[in-house]
């Protein structure tokens, strides 16, 4: 299954889905492409003209201009998630997205989707950080893989 990350850079969350046979669906691949595409500018002028039509497909044009710009790299990851992990007030060497609102707005978008959604809070000690893990594994074994769905 696609398998929606959040905070979408986390490296950590990313391979622990793709262990389990699912794919992750991060911002990397979507900065990924506009770094590597051809005719666009090095960062940061890697913007195309459509780029903000799918922000505001997210958010009204009175919304800061930094959220309507990371729901435009988060559309096409949000319409293709099957279900999603969120992580709950990461540190910021886990993984932190740094917007609010941001926040707020993909999260009540998840919900909405109405896929399996599992929601952590960032563990603090390790007992919790086993457990942490633990959740997700168990997440994870009961989607069922890409290949087998019919």
């Amino acid at each position: 299954m696609k398998v929606f990350i959040y905070p979408t850079n986390s490296l950590i969350l990313s391979d622990l889905v793709e262990r389990f046979g699912h794919e992750p669906l991060a911002i990397m691949q979507e900065i990924g492409k506009k770094v590597r595409t051809q005719g666009l500018d090095s960062p940061p002028m890697n913007m195309t003209p459509e780029d903000p039509k799918f922000g505001l497909k997210y958010a009204a044009v009175e919304v800061p201009s930094g959220v309507r710009g990371r729901m435009s790299l988060f559309d096409p990851l949000l319409s293709k998630a099957e279900a999603a992990i969120i992580v709950i007030e990461p540190v910021i060497s886990f993984g932190c997205m740094g917007c609010a609102r941001t926040n707020e707005l993909v999260n009540f978008l998840l919900r909405g989707k109405k896929i399996p959604l599992l929601k952590l809070d960032y563990p603090t000690n390790e007992e919790d950080a086993k457990m942490f893990v633990y959740k997700i594994s168990e997440f994870l074994k009961s989607l069922k893989p890409a290949e087998d769905k019919k």
